[in-house]
């Protein structure tokens, strides 16, 4: 589903290639990938004023993950409300990646919230 003109269009990702790139770089596609998860939360919530991805990773690393986990929860509560507005039920996705996050599986956020933002990739 495209999104507004002024934001720019959402990609759809292999989220198996994502794992495995994180893996082989040891962790630093992963950087990557919360940086387009950010920026792609921002575009197809409509959220003009939401942290941008550079903001989300950058505050993360100073914060040594804390951001990371308060972001997560934001970004499933966004997600949350874009799904509650298409007619999808609730599935408490701001608390389930929370608690992944914090159990020390936020990879598995990452891999749920990119499925989400694949229903509405453009292509």
């Amino acid at each position: 589903m495209p999104v507004d003109g002024n934001m720019r269009p959402i990609v759809k990702k292999n989220i198996a290639l994502c794992i495995v790139f994180s893996i082989i770089t040891c962790g630093i596609y992963s950087w990557f990938w919360l940086y387009s998860l950010a920026e792609d939360v921002n575009a197809v919530a409509s959220r003009e004023d939401g942290a941008s991805g550079g903001f989300v990773v950058l505050f993360t690393i100073i914060t040594c993950g804390i951001y990371g986990w308060y972001w997560l929860y934001k970004a499933g509560d966004s997600l949350e409300q874009l799904r509650m507005a298409h007619g999808k039920g609730q599935g408490y996705l701001a608390i389930l990646f929370l608690v992944l996050a914090v159990a020390g599986l936020g990879i598995v956020s990452y891999a749920i919230m990119q499925s989400e933002l694949n229903e509405y990739a453009a292509a």
